[in-house]
């Protein structure tokens, strides 16, 4: 499977809560639902709903698995919502248990065991296993060479603070532009890929 990291992102790199106020105010992040203004259903809802057709399993952090968990289930009967609700799903977390993975279709990653059952799936057939959100997740992965594939909503906004996506490591990682297109609201859909030797 490739991992995949799906983020809407800001300008200066933030991807903290997107979706609403409440949805993520750790460090006292004050901007949640910013990608709202910028949304545009055609083309990026068009992306969102190609990219899900490619979608073997889905891989959360505990935070946003649970912002998730508590949403999608009441969407049922949106396309793009039965997807979230019946696709696999695993969630990275030390503190969860099994009792507690109420969305359907979850499986639980011990915090401790994580990036050794990631590489495990990575290396088991499939297609994408895409993670969403997931800020210190996405930045592991990337830290540890195991993304495949960036696909970025970049937003034409400067946030100023926040979770950031890229780890602030002093390493170099080099992806190659594979295709993007512009909204009328200015955002960019882009995806990149790892370098093909």
């Amino acid at each position: 499977m490739r991992i995949v990291l799906g983020e809407f992102i800001s300008l200066d790199g933030v991807i903290q809560a997107p979706g609403g106020p409440e949805e993520d105010t750790e460090g006292g992040f004050a901007h949640g639902g910013w990608t709202h203004p910028f949304f545009d259903p055609e083309v990026m809802g068009g992306a969102l709903a190609e990219w899900a057709a490619a979608t073997d399993a889905l891989l959360f952090g505990r935070r946003t698995w649970q912002a998730m968990a508590a949403a999608w289930p009441e969407q049922a009967g949106d396309p793009f919502a039965d997807h979230m609700n019946g696709v696999v799903k695993y969630v990275v977390s030390g503190t969860l248990g099994e009792s507690d993975l109420t969305w359907n279709n979850t499986t639980l990653i011990p915090a401790g065991e994580a990036l050794a059952q990631i590489r495990k799936l990575r290396e088991a057939e499939g297609r994408d296993l895409v993670v969403m959100g997931s800020a210190s997740l996405a930045q592991t992965l990337l830290a540890e060479d195991l993304v495949d594939e960036l696909r970025l909503m970049i937003m034409p906004v400067v946030l100023g603070g926040g979770k950031r996506l890229f780890p602030d490591d002093g390493v170099l990682r080099t992806f190659d532009l594979a295709t993007t297109t512009t909204t009328g609201t200015g955002v960019h859909v882009s995806t990149y890929r790892r370098p093909t030797a």
